[in-house]
């Protein structure tokens, strides 16, 4: 029996082996160099080896006929092939580099990214609250970047010869209706929205994708986080307001909720005023975000947000006897946004959907007159994006319900349109060095009754390891001011079609950029008064209009930033110049605009001190004068304002009380106390000039905020 069980099991592993099959071969990547330590293996099975010095593997397997070979290396694609088991040849394998920021071209005309979840970043979200002279709000920090012009009297992004209407906010995908606190006379209005709502900010210079319209020169998009970074209560006093906030996190989802109140008095008790308060800003507002991950893949975000602001003041009117008028302003404003995103079949699909409604009141007076408005805007947006490995295919549409009512002088006024656009987007890549991105856009507004097409192209070619060279080009439309259309809704869209040339270069932490770039203006709209050009910013539109206007804008920026040449310290510097004329508005002849500088200058450096744990930064500017109207000299806006410069500090200090987070900051805006002009303006008879300037000339600000919550943290490697 012994004898007989040996020869059954000598017998049952002869059997064994002969059932086994050898597979062998070798990995090499598209240049034919050895791929040593790739994973080979067969899929549903434990059979497989890791290649050797050389690159080759060696390995039985059990499987008969066919089986599907897969292969796996870090920074390469991963491979799978049926083969037939059995066959004597040796397996031939190369595989093809995986794409990633610094091996794969990077579409970048047009566009300054500034998010954690990229390399190639030129500002990080911890970059707005830190940098000197932007005061923690985000458009101040865009302004300090090239392709943008200081406007200090006005609200909103000038980007490279656009004004600042022509520039939109979009957050998660939804157009931002007020995204700025309501404008006041000569005084520039800050953004409504918290920089650490934020996890990225990419800010379009021009030539930006077919998702996104309604803006002739610049989109400023952000994206909400997907997560609260803290937990437990915070509070937050400085000169101007105090805060509390709520934020509190489990597996799946997350809630954030926010209320304040302000009141201006204990900081202007302290900084001298250029304005004649005569109620000093006053708002509350509270907020409430919340964000629920229903499935692996899927993700919900909510956000409502409401707000309600007073003041009152005499600002300086020459068309008035007594050099002066009063104005009363009470504002309430309600936003709120809410997204689903998701993916599916191996993350083939993607899926970006979302709901938004904003609704925004100004209870307004001029003297004794009502120039009270109002606006709401419903919206709805999809788009469906489907990948095939790095190329991608993307499709969507969006709808929005606006109505705007302004009250002028006893007259109402108020205008409903429903705008649609549908577009469409590929992105491919002609091997590792070339990348296309091709889109075309098609909008409806149903108060102008008019469709449009505007098509979209970009371009990058990979230049070397770390440099590469950008190509945009794009049509853009917008629908007029509203202003103009509540006398006359047989206008067109103005248009804008955009050629950008960008060179830049990432490497060592040192970023080199210069992008030159063409803009060319058609189908603006004219006002004709039959009366002499009035300059008066405030005036309501009541001549007719058409769409005859035209124009340009064209120059270069550069960019350079440096986080390695000097140990701890963290700088950039930027230039930016604009050569713009345009025949439009009340303008009787093509001229530079009044709000075009044609020279910017931003120096920023930033350090953060790590044994006494604070950050310190200066910001110093320049822009050259900008063009102004003056009734003595028979050309139009030929004459310029002096040469605007400003240099600021900002610290803020870490600490921690009982464990429990704390940070300290100041800021001093215009330490040199220089007494900029932004602009000139005459009386009637054109026998007196006034000069128009900041709200303050020198100011300052202090401030903290506690974290009762031990679980507070910061990472200092961003500050």
């Amino acid at each position: 029996m012994k004898i007989i069980y040996v020869i059954s099991a000598l017998q049952l592993t002869t059997s064994v082996a002969s059932a086994q099959v050898i597979l062998a071969g070798r990995v090499t990547d598209q240049k034919g160099q050895s791929l040593p330590g790739a994973n080979v293996f067969l899929r549903g099975t434990y059979d497989g080896a890791n290649t050797d010095s050389t690159g080759s593997f060696r390995f039985s397997t059990t499987r008969k006929d066919t089986a599907t070979l897969q292969v796996s290396y870090i920074g390469y694609e991963s491979f799978s092939k049926k083969v037939t088991l059995g066959s004597p040849n040796p397996i031939a394998i190369r595989l093809t580099e995986a794409a990633n920021e610094l091996n794969t071209v990077v579409i970048t005309a047009g566009s300054f990214e500034a998010s954690d979840e990229r390399r190639m970043t030129m500002l990080k979200p911890m970059d707005i609250v830190t940098t000197a002279g932007a005061n923690a709000d985000i458009t101040a920090a865009m302004n300090l970047l090239p392709g943008t012009q200081r406007v200090g009297e006005q609200t909103g992004l000038f980007v490279r010869g656009g004004s600042g209407e022509e520039a939109k906010v979009v957050i998660d995908g939804m157009i931002v209706q007020n995204p700025y606190f309501s404008s006041m006379p000569d005084v520039q209005s800050r953004g409504r929205f918290q920089p650490f709502m934020f996890k990225g900010t990419s800010f379009s210079t021009g030539g930006y994708s077919a998702q996104y319209g309604q803006a002739l020169s610049s989109v400023l998009l952000l994206n909400t986080t997907d997560k609260t970074q803290n937990e437990g209560v915070s509070l937050s006093l400085n000169l101007a307001n105090a805060g509390i906030s709520y934020d509190h996190a489990t597996e799946k989802s997350s809630v954030s909720a926010t209320g304040y109140y302000g009141n201006l008095k204990p900081l202007f008790s302290l900084v001298r005023q250029n304005i004649d308060w005569t109620h000093v800003p006053e708002f509350a507002g509270s907020s409430l975000t919340y964000r629920l991950q229903p499935t692996k893949t899927g993700m919900f975000k909510f956000y409502g947000m409401y707000s309600d602001s007073r003041l009152g003041m005499n600002f300086v009117d020459p068309s008035n006897e007594t050099g002066k008028t009063a104005l009363q302003q009470h504002n309430r404003n309600f936003f709120t946004t809410s997204t689903y995103t998701d993916s599916w079949a191996n993350g083939r699909w993607l899926l970006n959907s979302g709901l938004s409604y904003s609704y925004d009141t100004d209870a307004t007076t001029f003297d004794t007159q009502d120039f009270g408005r109002s606006s709401a805007r419903a919206q709805g947006r999809f788009v469906l994006t489907r990948l095939f490995g790095n190329n991608s295919l993307l499709f969507g549409t969006e709808a929005h319900a606006i109505t705007i009512k302004n009250s002028v002088q006893g007259i109402q006024y108020a205008l409903h349109d429903n705008y649609g656009a549908v577009f469409i987007e590929s992105q491919t890549y002609l091997g590792r060095n070339l990348a296309v991105q091709a889109g075309i856009r098609g909008e409806y507004s149903s108060v102008l009754s008019r469709f449009n097409l505007a098509p979209r192209l970009s371009l990058a070619y990979k230049t070397g390891m770390f440099s590469q060279v950008s190509m945009a080009y794009g049509q853009f439309y917008q629908t007029p001011d509203y202003r103009y259309l509540y006398r006359n809704t047989s206008l067109d869209f103005e248009r804008a079609d955009h050629l950008i040339l960008n060179y830049q270069i990432i490497k060592n932490k040192r970023t080199f950029r210069i992008e030159t770039f063409y803009k060319n203006y058609a189908q603006l709209v004219r006002e004709f008064t039959g009366q002499p050009f009035d300059a008066n910013p405030y005036r309501f539109p009541i001549g007719t209009t058409n769409n005859t206007g035209n124009g340009y804008a064209q120059g270069f920026d550069v960019f350079w930033r440096d986080q390695k040449t000097i140990k701890g310290l963290d700088y950039w510097v930027t230039y930016s110049y604009v050569d713009s004329r345009r025949l439009f508005q009340q303008y009787t002849v093509q001229a530079t605009p009044t709000f075009i500088s044609n020279h910017n200058i931003s120096l920023i450096m930033k350090r953060y001190f790590e044994k006494i744990s604070t950050n310190m930064g200066l910001t110093y500017t320049v822009s050259s004068g900008r063009p102004y109207f003056n009734p003595n000299n028979e050309v139009f806006l030929a004459d310029r304002t002096p040469i605007v410069n400003n240099l600021s500090f900002s610290a803020s200090h870490i600490m921690s009380i009982k464990k429990n987070f704390v940070v300290l900051y100041a800021s001093i805006d215009n330490i040199l106390n220089t007494h900029n002009v932004f602009t000139y303006r005459y009386t009637p008879d054109a026998k007196t000039r006034y000069a128009v300037g900041p709200q303050s000339y020198r100011s300052f600000f202090v401030g903290g905020m506690i974290m009762l919550s031990k679980k507070a943290k910061v990472n200092v490697n961003e500050l």
